[in-house]
């Protein structure tokens, strides 16, 4: 996310009435996931897997924020991995 931002922090609507179970973080980081966002309250927003060349889950929304001319970094990032 750092690299895709451009800088090391951001700020993203988060309008989910869920997110991940705290209890799973240990677990999902042992198999590999990255977090790289961040909720004020420190939970996760945002997971990478560094072994795969574009792998990124987010529970904010890029694509509210995306315009014609003025793609989100996340999805920008997606479409430079998936072109090549």
């Amino acid at each position: 996310m750092r690299r895709l931002y451009g800088c090391g922090h951001s700020e993203e609507d988060f309008r989910c009435n869920f997110g991940l179970n705290r209890d799973y973080e240990m677990a999902l980081a042992g198999g590999g996931l990255v977090p790289s966002a961040f909720g004020a309250d420190g939970a996760w927003r945002a997971v990478e897997l560094p072994s795969h060349r574009f792998f990124a889950g987010t529970l904010f929304l890029p694509q509210a924020r995306s315009a014609p001319g003025a793609s989100h970094p996340v999805l920008l990032g997606f479409m430079r991995a998936a072109a090549g």
